[in-house]
Parts: C-alpha cells; sequence; structure tokens
C-alpha cells in the first residue's frame, strides 16, 4: 500500500493570516509594522477593503520596494508604506483607532539574516501599537529567532508578554513544541479593556 501524501506543515503565518481573517473588517484601520515582502500588508488591504486604511513600515529599502510593488501587482491603493523603524509608528496613528497591528520578528524573507529586529526597537514598538489598539483590537506578533540574531530578543519579547496586565490583556502563544531547530511560534494580543492613563501622557 503507497504511503499518503504528506500534508504542507502549518505555518505561523497561515495561523496569523486565518487569525486576521476573522478580526478585521472592511473600514478598519490596521498597521504592519514589519512590512518585509509585503504579504501580510496585501492581506490587511484585502481586509480593510476601499473604505479602510493601511500604514507599513520596514527600515530597509528593499523591503519596502517590495511591498510596494506587490500591493501595485494587486491594485491596491488604501495603503502607505513608509521607510521607517516600527519603533516610531506612535506618530502615524492615534491611540485607541487601530483594529489589527501585525509583527514579524527577525529578518527580511530571502534578505540579509545580518539584518533583523532589535529587543530594544521592538518593545518600544509593542508599547507604541498597545497604544494605537482600540478596545477590541489585537496584535498578530510571528517570532523567528535562532542564527545570526540568536535568542535575545526572543527572550525579551516573551519576558514582556508574560509583563502585560491580564486586567487589559490577553495573550495567546502558540508553538510547535515537537519540531526540531528553532521553530518560529506566532503570539496574539488582544486589548480587552483601557488601561488608565498615565500622568506623564496626560500631560502631553
Amino acid at each position: 500500500m503507497p504511503n499518503p501524501t504528506p500534508q504542507r506543515q502549518l505555518s505561523v503565518l497561515q495561523i496569523a493570516h486565518d487569525y486576521l481573517r476573522r478580526q478585521v473588517k472592511p473600514g478598519d484601520l490596521c498597521i504592519d509594522a514589519t512590512a518585509g515582502r509585503g504579504f501580510d500588508t496585501a492581506l490587511l488591504c484585502e481586509l480593510t477593503g476601499t473604505q479602510g486604511k493601511v500604514l507599513a513600515f520596514d527600515i530597509q529599502q528593499e523591503a519596502v520596494d517590495s511591498t510596494r510593488q506587490l500591493l501595485a501587482k494587486n491594485g491596491y491603493t488604501n495603503a502607505e508604506v513608509f521607510l521607517d523603524s516600527h519603533a516610531n509608528l506612535g506618530q502615524y496613528a492615534e491611540n485607541g483607532t487601530v483594529s489589527a497591528i501585525v509583527f514579524n520578528f527577525g529578518w527580511l524573507p530571502r534578505g540579509s539574516h545580518e539584518i533583523f529586529t532589535h529587543a530594544d526597537s521592538s518593545i518600544a514598538a509593542l508599547n507604541a501599537g498597545l497604544k494605537l489598539l482600540k478596545v477590541g483590537g489585537a496584535m498578530s506578533l510571528c517570532v523567528y529567532y535562532g542564527g545570526a540574531n540568536g535568542f535575545s530578543e526572543r527572550d525579551a519579547l516573551l519576558e514582556y508578554f508574560r509583563s502585560l496586565d491580564s486586567t487589559y490583556y490577553t495573550v495567546l502563544e502558540c508553538q510547535f513544541p515537537n519540531r526540531t531547530g528553532c521553530p518560529p511560534f506566532v503570539v496574539f494580543i488582544t486589548k480587552d479593556a483601557q488601561p488608565p492613563i498615565s500622568r506623564s501622557e496626560a500631560e502631553v
């Protein structure tokens, strides 16, 4: 009896995209904090529709160009792509207005593995992003690690996720414990309630 054809393994990207399809609605404002090759940006453009808006960021011109080319190829006109760090995304939208924010921590697909995200800017971006999210909004975060970028960002992110107050945020972590090497994992954060505004924020 012949062996059955093996199925393609479930990926973090599939899980993240399935989640986003349930989360994002037409007319929403969404952010792709790490545009890469533009696949997440394109999905958000599809989901938000012509009445919605997508903001995308990357620090590499190659990534910005790839994203813009993919959007043009698919006829999406509801996105703006910025050559800027995800740490600065708080400058581009009002707090409490964003429905979904997507992150891919690691390196540019099919790009140099010597250029990758770092914990300091990534956590700054997460802090800014949580303020931008509306209540009921969510983040999708794919974490790639190992190799040139090592494990320091992964460990800092995991510590950060555990530090979030469960009164205001729900964090779900999805890993593949039986895969060898350094399998990426995906984390989802939903904003369940509005945290109190600090005195320093109120004075801004």
